[in-house]
């Protein structure tokens, strides 16, 4: 049964004006996402993951960024598009119905405030009662969390805590008004492996308790294999692969996609045996090669006809059910890629 989308994506556009050019951050993006299902979103580093969130989130500057396109939240008093919605319609859905946990916890905690205060005040925006009242709340969070001695350590300072639990904090701001949407933006890039697979679990958690729709932000596909239900792949400003996370990892639709995941080493292959990388860099979003923006760094140009990957670029199509590429690659031929390329 397809679940009903909490969130739906239609067309969205993000590109920032420069004394170089216009960077086309975005490129008409499309996708869904449901209470209860976490949807990945992958790729290098420029590829539009986080610009596209924030502008769901609605937090780029209006009067410095163009955006176009639609992003809908279905709530229970009906459908809001945050794109179009005014800035003081968007700032109460933030927090509430929506939620974000950053990258960097240390910069995203005020150093001068205790850690209760910030939870309290987050709390504060969209709940009626006094300090004890959200001083208590902020309390639950933190026990929910995970952060031990949570009546203490509620008034101690971001300083006090290390990486891993600065992260649980975050996680309790964001969830502390029971947000329908949760977007985690690389959550676990600056700890080590085992705090990252503790958040990781906490996350999921997290979405259960609550039956949140989630965003789960990664360039780490082992982090993508264990938690995602769908996947969209970006690159260059553009999705170029969306389908459920065992279709991108089983039957990968695209070259980079078959790339991505052959640069990753596997349990029992040789030592001796050289990683897959992918050659070259990503195309500047100013000047957008025309055709296929991968095409630069593709192997198997040669195999479409005619020069196709050169002057057209190609549309996200239905390879099978619910699976979708960009790519001018027949079927078969997309076989052999995997096979010629890491044994897929």
């Amino acid at each position: 049964m397809t679940l009903k989308p909490f969130l739906e994506v239609k067309n969205l556009n993000v590109a920032f004006p420069t004394e170089d050019g216009l960077v086309q951050a975005s490129n008409d993006i499309s996708f869904t996402v449901a209470r209860g299902e976490t949807l990945a979103v992958v790729g290098e580093s420029g590829s539009g993951k986080s610009v596209t969130s924030l502008a769901v989130m609605g937090l780029h500057d209006r009067k410095r960024t163009q955006i176009t396109g639609q992003a809908f939240l279905n709530l229970d008093s009906g459908p809001v598009d945050v794109i179009s919605a005014d800035d003081e319609v968007v700032r109460k859905l933030r927090g509430k119905a929506m939620s974000m946990i950053f990258q960097d916890p240390m910069s995203a905690l005020h150093p001068y405030y205790s850690i209760g205060n910030q939870l309290i005040e987050a709390w504060a925006l969209y709940n009626e009662g006094d300090k004890a009242a959200g001083k208590k709340r902020a309390i639950e969070m933190l026990d929910l969390v995970g952060i031990p001695d949570a009546a203490k350590r509620v008034d101690e300072f971001p300083h006090q805590f290390s990486g891993g639990m600065r992260q649980r904090v975050m996680i309790a701001m964001a969830l502390i008004n029971n947000p329908s949407l949760l977007i985690a933006d690389e959550p676990t890039t600056a700890l080590d492996v085992t705090v990252q697979s503790q958040i990781l679990q906490l996350i999921r958690e997290m979405q259960k308790e609550f039956n949140m729709a989630l965003i789960l932000i990664t360039h780490d596909l082992g982090v993508v294999a264990e938690v995602a239900d769908r996947v969209n792949v970006m690159y260059a400003g553009k999705i170029v692969e969306s389908g459920s996370a065992e279709d991108i990892y089983y039957r990968p639709d695209h070259p980079y996609s078959i790339g991505l995941l052959n640069s990753i080493p596997k349990i029992g292959e040789l030592e001796s045996k050289r990683l897959v990388a992918i050659p070259g860099q990503p195309p500047s979003l100013i000047n957008l090669p025309q055709g296929c923006s991968f095409r630069a760094r593709c192997s198997f140009t040669d195999r479409v006809a005619g020069n196709l990957c050169a002057t057209t670029a190609p549309t996200l199509e239905n390879k099978t059910t619910e699976h979708f590429s960009r790519c001018h690659l027949t079927e078969a031929e997309l076989v052999k890629a995997r096979t010629e390329i890491g044994g897929r």
